[in-house]
Formats: structure tokens, sequence, C-alpha cells
């Protein structure tokens, strides 16, 4: 049987939530996808859902996958994977989770270089005196 256009737009219009977070490139695999609903990690409007749920545009997802913890809202549906400026036609950010993920980054920023003195590797100065100390040669 041949599919008409009135068949792919149908399909265009249903879209299960493990395909659009992949279409969506939010997981590199449909099976990482599925995983993260299955695990609570995406909400849909606040409340837990399941991998097959349908999407519908205008739905607010909460994803939460390592160091990102994203809030969007679903402005169109699709099925197919495609470029990275096309996926990011398929959502939008919400002002608070951009505020709240640029406050995270700065944060991380911060505390990357930080490290209390003697930690770690020893400096030039601490290898001379235990060289010095010691005798031997390094």
């Amino acid at each position: 049987m041949k599919k008409t256009d009135k068949d792919n737009d149908q399909e265009d219009n249903k879209c299960r939530l493990d395909k659009w977070l992949w279409a969506a490139r939010f997981f590199k695999t449909r099976s990482l996808a599925t995983d993260a609903v299955d695990s609570g990690k995406v909400h849909i409007d606040g409340d837990r859902v399941k991998p097959a749920r349908e999407m519908r545009i205008g739905m607010t997802l909460s994803i939460r996958n390592k160091d990102m913890d994203i809030e969007v809202t679903v402005r169109a549906l699709s099925n197919q994977r495609r470029g990275a400026p096309e996926a990011a036609l398929l959502y939008e950010e919400t002002a608070a989770s951009v505020a709240k993920r640029e406050a995270a980054a700065i944060t991380r920023e911060a505390d990357h270089a930080q490290r209390e003195r003697g930690a770690g590797r020893p400096t030039k100065r601490q290898l001379r005196d235990i060289k010095r100390y010691t005798g031997g040669s390094w």
C-alpha cells in the first residue's frame, strides 16, 4: 500500500517522546533517550512519563542529562534526525533555563582552576628542595 500526502501529514503530527528527543539531538541514540525517560530524567509539564508518550506542540519538557539541566517548549515535531540547525527549530529554551545554565557555567569555570597549594604534583621549587634533601638526581 502506497502512502499518500495525507498519511505523511498525519505521521508528522504524531511523534513519540523518545523519537523527538533523539531527533532534537538531546541524546545521541534513541535507546539513550528511552533509558533517560524510563529513569525519570525527562518530565513533561512536571509529570514523569513513558517513552511512547505522544508529543504535542506547546508541551514543556524538563531534561536532566549529566551536567545539563534544561527546560524547553516544543515548537515542532519530527521523527527524523537532521542537522543541528534544523533540530534547534524543534524547540525553544525557556528564559529561566538559559539563565540557570549560564549561572552554572560561570560556577564551573570558577571552581575549575582552584586547588590547594601543595596538592597534586610538586612545583619546580619543591622538586629542587627534594633533590637537595635526598641528594638524588632526578
